[in-house]
């Protein structure tokens, strides 16, 4: 039966294969591009890639001339490290795109925190405005005491004034 399905199967074209690609999840991606781009804007870096080409040079400088690799133009250094730069360049921007829209979200957060702070200062303004309308209409405090000390010093003014004429104080309202 097998061998029938394969017969019947050779009258029929076969389906197109498609290559697929390799699927990369960007955000380990731009994790280990950060991770490059931080190591190469390193003082480590630099260190290492200075006693790398120190070594490359005085190996192929110095060295037995029946062991040095890369005679003077150093044509094998000049590959290698343009090589090296061919990938640092890309990584670098990747790390830059990566940072560059976690400064877009960061910055939307602000804004949406400062309008929110924003919204409750001026509720806060109105509300303060509205206390101090109605404090406006209600006796104070400061006021009712005056109140109280001109009542005070009108009825002081009655009586040294019954005094002086010798006749009882009329009570009036």
């Amino acid at each position: 039966m097998a061998t029938e399905r394969r017969r019947s199967g050779l009258d029929q074209p076969l389906e197109p294969r498609r290559l697929t690609r390799p699927s990369i999840d960007p955000e380990t991606a731009g994790r280990v591009s950060e991770r490059i781009a931080r190591f190469l804007g390193s003082w480590r870096f630099i260190g290492y890639m200075t006693a790398f080409v120190l070594a490359w040079v005085l190996w192929n400088s110095v060295g037995p001339a029946s062991l040095r690799f890369d005679p003077w133009p150093f044509i094998g250094l000049t590959l290698l490290l343009s090589l090296q730069a061919s990938y640092a360049a890309p990584l670098i921007l990747l790390a830059q795109n990566r940072q560059s829209d976690r400064d877009r979200v960061q910055y939307l957060e602000d804004r949406a925190q400062a309008e929110r702070v924003q919204a409750t200062t001026e509720y806060l303004t109105r509300e303060i405005a509205s206390l101090r309308l109605a404090l406006g209409e209600v006796a104070t405090r400061d006021y009712l005491r005056g109140e109280l000390r001109d009542l005070l010093d009108e009825l002081d003014d009655r009586i040294d004034a019954a005094r002086a004429s010798d006749t009882p104080p009329v009570d009036r309202p």
